[in-house]
């Protein structure tokens, strides 16, 4: 299962996203925004990324006008990788070297079909593991020290 969660600003979006995903038969949990009525996109991020620490979802999106807010809140939670992605390039490697299991994506910066590539290109990448493995073994290490 895949959380998708945005703020006003990336409410629009959302919506394509999540009818895509749904047309691709890919379970989506929605936690916000219901519209574009202003809203803190610290809160949506806070609940997106609770759901993938736990395990509850998989995978998350998380979509505000630039995607840097989302991506900051989305990295105080131990065990998230969130990845702010504006090309499929980058969506690849934040899968292969980094293990992301947040995608962020800014809405003022991306059309839907941008978006949507996006976010196909970051489904279908796999982490690489081996020397990539052990970097995120020393992230983890340094969320242990850190993150108390």
């Amino acid at each position: 299962m895949i959380a998708i969660g945005s703020d006003h600003g990336g409410y629009k979006l959302k919506e394509e996203i999540k009818r895509y995903l749904e047309e691709k038969e890919i379970e989506v949990e929605d936690f916000g925004c219901e519209n574009e009525e202003r809203i803190d996109y610290p809160e949506i991020a806070k609940e997106v990324a609770k759901s993938v620490q736990t395990g509850k979802c998989e995978k998350a999106i998380l979509i505000c006008r630039s995607g840097i807010g989302m991506t900051i809140v989305a990295n105080k939670f131990k065990g998230i990788r969130c990845a702010n992605c504006e090309s499929e390039e980058k969506a690849k490697f934040s899968r292969m070297h980094n293990d992301s299991n947040v995608l962020a994506l800014g809405a003022d910066y991306l059309t839907v079909n941008e978006a949507i590539c996006i976010l196909r290109m970051w489904l279908a990448t796999s982490f690489e593991g081996g020397r990539h493995q052990e970097r995120i073994d020393i992230i983890n290490e340094i969320e242990a020290e850190n993150m108390k």
